[in-house]
């Protein structure tokens, strides 16, 4: 008998925030384990709660005076110069607040309690905590205290998954895990990401030593072109790899209404890229990552564990869902008010578009390369 997709959570994410005038003030897996459970989706048989990591398991990665450092952080509610310019803690990017240790350190007991899950016959696992692809091994960055993306690796190796494919469709080009993994030929890493955004790397002749792919998105980026990738790119790539497991980072900041991109993407094309991205290996396991605008990475995510978990998504919310959604802001700012589809829907009309010339050329430069 197959097993039933699992979800992990926690209420940490609904008590922390980055601080009021960061983009991270804003709820998003609290929104998304609030409507799983006014729509029936989070029954306790699929529910499971984060632990939070060890300092010994997050130093399978990080260096031990880097997670000293951020434990310290929490306790103190401060950092001096020397820890902020050694490790770019108490920055505008990365604050301290006041779960800066436990909360990100929940997200990578998130993952690791994944791999666990799907070495023992678990299908596919959500972990929307999960996704923090900036992390470097000494240092915080873009907003990614740990890079539980590349702990996530790690141990699905441990646990005997030697074989794997990341695929990372946020707005921003997964530095950290390229970091992580550049170069080893049983990871393949796939990323596409605006191009001319920080952290201004992931360029096209980008190929980390042999094992990634990167493909820089122009801006207007749309659900036709996402296709185009998909079939021209992410699918090839990943057959070929032929991964015991599929890690699929889906920052939800790629989609047309987040503030911190110029790329128009519907959450019609995530459902599409998870859907196609299942057959191709036993197991998979769904990260969260970007996004920024409450409304919409809310509903992405829920959105994208319906289609995990077989759920079927209504064409008009229900009263208590749409009130979740009604009562979400952006904490703060100037920022409009969301258009009614976001409160009473769960998918986005289509964004579909022309193929411009210069994806098209992207696309043909990038298939012609691997190729060769």
């Amino acid at each position: 008998m197959k097993s039933v997709p699992l979800f992990i959570g926690s209420e940490v994410y609904r008590g922390s925030s980055y601080g009021p005038a960061h983009p991270l003030r804003v709820p998003r897996v609290s929104t998304v384990m609030d409507l799983g459970r006014a729509l029936g989706w989070l029954p306790a048989v699929q529910y499971r709660t984060s632990p939070r990591a060890k300092p010994a398991a997050l130093e399978r990665w990080h260096t031990p005076e880097y997670v000293a450092a951020l434990q310290q952080a929490e306790a103190e509610g401060t950092v001096t110069d020397a820890i902020r310019a050694r490790h770019h803690l108490g920055t505008l990017s990365n604050p301290v607040f006041a779960q800066v240790f436990s909360r990100p350190a929940t997200g990578a007991g998130g993952v690791m309690l994944a791999a666990e899950l799907l070495a023992n016959g678990t299908s596919a696992v959500h972990v929307p905590g999960g996704g923090t692809h900036h992390g470097l091994p000494d240092r915080a960055n873009g907003f990614c205290y740990l890079n539980d993306p590349v702990l996530a690796v790690l141990a699905l190796r441990r646990a005997g998954m030697a074989r794997v494919a990341y695929i990372d469709i946020d707005a921003h080009h997964c530095d950290g895990v390229q970091h992580g993994f550049a170069g080893d030929p049983q990871t393949l890493l796939i990323s596409t990401h605006e191009e001319g955004r920080w952290p201004f790397s992931g360029a096209l002749d980008d190929d980390g030593g042999g094992n990634c792919v990167n493909l820089p998105l122009p801006r207007g980026f749309n659900d036709t072109e996402m296709r185009a990738v998909l079939d021209a790119v992410i699918l090839p790539q990943v057959q070929a790899h032929r991964p015991d497991v599929i890690v699929l980072q889906a920052g939800a900041d790629s989609l047309d209404e987040d503030p911190l991109s110029r790329l128009s993407l519907s959450n019609r094309a995530y459902i599409g890229v998870l859907q196609a991205l299942l057959p191709l290996a036993p197991r998979l396991l769904l990260l969260g990552g970007g996004g920024y605008n409450p409304w919409s990475v809310g509903r992405c995510w829920t959105a994208l564990w319906a289609t995990l978990a077989g759920y079927d998504i209504p064409d008009e919310l229900p009263g208590e869902a749409q009130a979740i959604l009604r009562a979400l802001s952006w904490g703060g700012g100037g920022r409009p008010p969301p258009a009614p589809h976001l409160l009473n829907t769960l998918i986005d009309p289509a964004r579909e578009g022309p193929l411009s010339p210069d994806l098209r050329a992207r696309i043909a430069h990038l298939t012609q390369r691997l190729r060769a």
